[in-house]
């Protein structure tokens, strides 16, 4: 490719010599050298792109297929043309810069955040939650993003077949590809994203800026009288699920220096609550972090039920609110998550 760049520069710099001989008598060296020049510097900009492409790719990522085993796919180029499905698939694309490859998004729970609402203004939001496999072939991606649960035959359809067709495909690992749940993994997935489509530094700039925000929750940390004993958990309907350490929110919580009650994610009564008396209580709500009438919901749930009047955390008035996309796959919204936890276990 590039032997042919160089043969084509070299008869387009041919022709403007010719021209110029031809041509002698109205226009003198002093006029044909900014052409030559213009040429040179347009050659040496396309080469000099060129050679980064062909530096970068291809690139090989590890990630997974609907039956959760460990697979790798090969990309020669960066994808034009990405259906991506979930929150947290759109978003991480969107602060990498790349909304003019989203060819189709779907699958929002609530607006994307406002930093990001100018670029997604011009993406093609489908009205279907997540396309049938038949709509998606109909599509033409080149790369499909998205959760693990929506790879199966109802939804998106299995990613093998997507594979044997030239099309590769991305599951977010926290989303239910593998059992454990980290902070390391969201971190994966970003930086797969950069390595995907040779934005690497994008992503290692988010990835930072989170690992900064932990860094100095940890050095906050160092102030308090003792270490927080905390519980995250989501009320479903009479019974209460408590995020173990096998959860993301889980790694989260451990990542910034608090106790994380519970080892196991697992349903519990309130009498259960109550023998655990957390000093910190985080319930999980489904919504953006501005859903203030959900979010009150949720901790009303707790604060207001005259069962829980003696927890230390409704008595000093540390149960918080927790939007589900900040802890659990969160992508971008991990710093997000960071920081509400952060703000919580601090304010002893």
């Amino acid at each position: 490719m590039l032997r042919r760049i160089s043969n084509c520069f070299v008869i387009t710099v041919l022709a403007i010599s010719t021209t110029a001989c031809d041509r002698y008598t109205e226009l003198d060296t002093q006029s044909i050298e900014p052409i030559v020049q213009s040429t040179i510097e347009a050659h040496i900009s396309v080469e000099s792109n060129l050679q980064e492409i062909n530096d970068h790719f291809p690139v090989t990522i590890r990630n997974y297929n609907f039956a959760r085993e460990s697979i790798e796919m090969t990309f020669y180029r960066a994808p034009e043309r990405v259906l991506a499905v979930y929150q947290n698939s759109v978003e991480t694309l969107l602060a990498l810069g790349l909304e003019d490859k989203i060819l189709a998004a779907a699958g929002l729970d609530h607006d994307v955040k406002l930093e990001f609402a100018e670029a997604f203004a011009n993406v093609n939001l489908l009205d279907v939650f997540a396309p049938d496999r038949e709509t998606v072939i109909m599509m033409q991606p080149d790369f499909i993003v998205s959760w693990h649960s929506y790879f199966n035959e109802n939804n998106l359809g299995e990613v093998d077949y997507w594979h044997v067709n030239n099309i590769n495909t991305y599951i977010k690992v926290n989303s239910g590809a593998v059992i454990e749940g980290t902070l390391e993994n969201e971190f994966q997935d970003i930086i797969n994203m950069g390595k995907i489509f040779n934005v690497i530094d994008r992503a290692e700039a988010i990835v930072d800026e989170i690992r900064l925000e932990i860094e100095q929750t940890l050095q906050a940390m160092d102030e308090l009288s003792y270490r927080q004993r905390v519980i995250i958990m989501e009320s479903r309907n009479d019974n209460i699920f408590i995020y173990g350490e096998n959860s993301l929110a889980g790694d989260m919580v451990r990542a910034l220096g608090a106790e994380l009650i519970t080892a196991e994610g697992a349903n519990i009564t309130a009498e259960g609550l109550i023998a655990l008396n957390p000093d910190i209580i985080f319930t999980v709500y489904f919504g953006s972090g501005t859903d203030i009438a959900t979010a009150n919901l949720a901790t009303n749930l707790i604060n207001d039920d005259p069962r829980f009047a003696s927890l230390d955390a409704v008595i000093n008035n540390r149960v918080y609110a927790i939007p589900l996309g900040e802890i659990y796959c969160s992508g971008i919204r991990t710093i997000d998550g960071i920081r509400r936890l952060a703000a919580g276990i601090i304010a002893e």
